[in-house]
């Protein structure tokens, strides 16, 4: 805390501010957590927090440490040639995850949900709002098959780099690329009519 009589620093003040974002976050989950609220709390004007965060998904991203901000990623994964949009999307995963310091925090979070009631809904309404929600529009599709690739990467990603299934561990990215971006691919193409199984 700074001593009486002192001006905290920039780096102080974002420390501060990065604090008191975690507390409400993890209190009233990502929707329910306001920049008003979260400046006052860190005594500072929400213009002072812009200022140095941006945008409130950014704040959030900084705050649990995540190695990457989606308000950045997904533009990258959504520009480019449209049917290459998979493998985009698939190369984009596996470089967050290929360096342990980059998934460390993914991992965290994901323990974390689902011993946690708060951080399970905190996780759940950033994921909406700011990945599923944003590449569904984009690309023109139901947000529950934007859901399903992402259920589909994260179970990937346990068995690859948690569990170290061996088949998956010892595959290249791209052996894996080639496996998964096929399967994106399809989920994130408009108008794609998925065959239904008949009644018996």
């Amino acid at each position: 805390m700074a001593q009486a009589g002192r001006r905290p620093g920039q780096t102080e003040t974002r420390e501060v501010i990065l604090e008191a974002a975690r507390r409400r976050f993890a209190e009233q989950g990502y929707d329910g957590a306001t920049v008003r609220g979260i400046a006052a709390d860190a005594g500072v004007n929400a213009a002072l927090l812009h200022h140095f965060f941006g945008t409130k998904q950014r704040l959030f991203a900084m705050s649990m440490n995540l190695p990457v901000d989606p308000g950045e990623l997904v533009p990258r994964i959504l520009e480019g040639p449209e049917d290459e949009i998979g493998e985009r999307l698939v190369r984009a995963f596996l470089g967050l995850w290929r360096a342990p310091e980059g998934r460390a925090p993914f991992l965290a979070m994901i323990r974390s949900a689902t011993t946690n009631e708060q951080v399970a809904t905190m996780m759940r309404q950033f994921l909406e709002r700011a990945v599923l929600a944003r590449v569904a529009e984009a690309r023109g599709v139901p947000k529950v098959r934007v859901a399903g690739i992402a259920a589909q990467m994260i179970g990937f990603a346990l068995l690859r780099y948690v569990i170290g299934l061996p088949p998956l561990a010892a595959a290249s990215e791209d052996e894996i690329v080639a496996m998964l971006a096929p399967v994106a691919q399809y989920y994130l193409t408009p108008d794609v009519h998925h065959p239904v199984t008949p009644r018996g």
